[in-house]
């Protein structure tokens, strides 16, 4: 008999960015492992088809038609929707599980304690360090407050998922035992036809020159202006290059594309836009060298799994957030500061066997830890343990 999952995401679904494509391979994984899933959503975002997977969206309201990544007051709102629609779904339907990503996790508690469901708690960062990451707040009342939710929230769920060791540590520091370590897993392959690479780079105006790319949202600790500030360097030494930025709003590129022509770089520099999630691989493809300046955090960047296995040279900043994953035998590191950056760009533009190296061991790397076949192995243990943990339990009480 399936077992029925109600899964509660707080972020527009779908779109083509971290934790939705996190959260969409998370619902592929458990919908082909034969779970039945309510998928409870925001109104915005993209209609995608999973399979055994129902999506449901709170009421639409006019008045929200862009969700901006991060906290905000508006998302209060949209969770106060999510908790009703949530409610009302469970007097409805029998659950044997509920599923819940970032801070619906506050709503998965009552719900538990409502319905006496297990609850499954999918960490993809820290409540507190994300207020702080992108300057919602600065008031230690209120990162005190969230710090406490979710210190609640991990004592209270039957288990927690860690998208990368720091959090595991956050979360065993507050209850240990309980949390797996579930890193993203591959989400682009990199590999595609020479007809299409050819043909994308023609579209796009690219001749002969060696493409540095950098994939995904333009948030400002992604480091972008940094990447930017790497440009005048690199053409000291290479002429033949073109920098090719995928993502972003249309105001954070307008900003990006100010910054390029103050630095007189304006033409080696191409901002693409949003594009499709199945155009991803493409551009990798097309790619020489691959880039993440970011400049702070500590969550793996989702893009760095797909970097890790398009076989193509990386180079990211030295930081936390990359070296969970990355290590200077299948990358190159930087410190975050456009000086060190471009020398990093410049080693790879400058040494073809190189290039050629460290992304076969980036490969090798992808291949042995972060494969699909892993990762649901992984899922489906962590729901037998609290399936195995609820039955136990309700032995001993009988």
């Amino acid at each position: 008999m399936k077992k029925n999952i109600l899964m509660i995401t707080p972020e527009p679904f779908f779109e083509p960015r971290g934790t939705p494509i996190s959260v969409y391979h998370r619902t592929k994984a458990l919908s082909n492992l034969g779970y039945s899933i309510d998928f409870l959503t925001y109104h915005v975002g993209q209609n995608v088809q999973l399979k055994n997977t129902r999506i449901v969206r709170i009421a639409k309201l006019p008045f929200v038609r862009k969700i901006k990544i991060g906290p905000s007051y508006i998302k209060i709102l949209l969770d106060l929707f999510l908790l009703f629609k949530a409610i009302s779904l469970c007097i409805k339907k029998k659950y044997d599980f509920i599923h819940v990503h970032e801070e619906a996790s506050v709503i998965g508690i009552l719900l538990k304690k409502l319905f006496k469901i297990p609850l499954i708690y999918d960490m993809h960062s820290s409540m507190p360090q994300q207020l702080i990451n992108y300057g919602f707040t600065s008031s230690k009342a209120v990162i005190n407050l969230f710090a406490n939710f979710e210190k609640k929230v991990i004592e209270n769920s039957d288990a927690v998922i860690a998208i990368s060791p720091d959090l595991k540590n956050i979360a065993d520091s507050i209850h240990a035992g309980k949390t797996k370590l579930i890193e993203n897993t591959i989400v682009f392959s990199g590999k595609s036809s020479k007809r299409d690479i050819i043909r994308l780079k023609r579209k796009l105006g690219i001749a002969n020159e060696k493409v540095i790319l950098y994939t995904g949202t333009f948030e400002s600790n992604q480091g972008l202006d940094i990447l930017l500030q790497t440009v005048p360097l690199v053409l000291e030494q290479e002429k033949n290059i073109k920098y090719v930025l995928v993502g972003g709003q249309p105001s954070q590129i307008e900003e990006l594309k100010a910054l390029a022509k103050e630095l007189n770089v304006e033409n080696y520099v191409l901002f693409t836009g949003q594009r499709q999630f199945q155009e991803i691989s493409l551009f990798l493809s097309m790619a020489d060298i691959l880039v993440s300046p970011r400049n702070k955090g500590t969550n793996t960047p989702l893009k760095i799994y797909s970097y890790i296995n398009s076989g193509k040279p990386i180079v990211a900043t030295n930081i936390y957030s990359h070296t969970q994953v990355l290590t200077p035998k299948i990358s190159i590191l930087a410190d975050a500061n456009h000086k060190s950056f471009a020398n990093g760009i410049l080693k790879l533009l400058q040494n073809e066997k190189l290039r050629e190296k460290l992304g076969k061991k980036a490969l090798k790397v992808a291949k042995e830890m972060y494969g699909q076949k892993d990762y649901a192995n992984k899922l489906k243990q962590a729901y037998l343990e609290v399936y195995n943990q609820v039955k136990h339990a309700e032995i001993k009480n009988f």
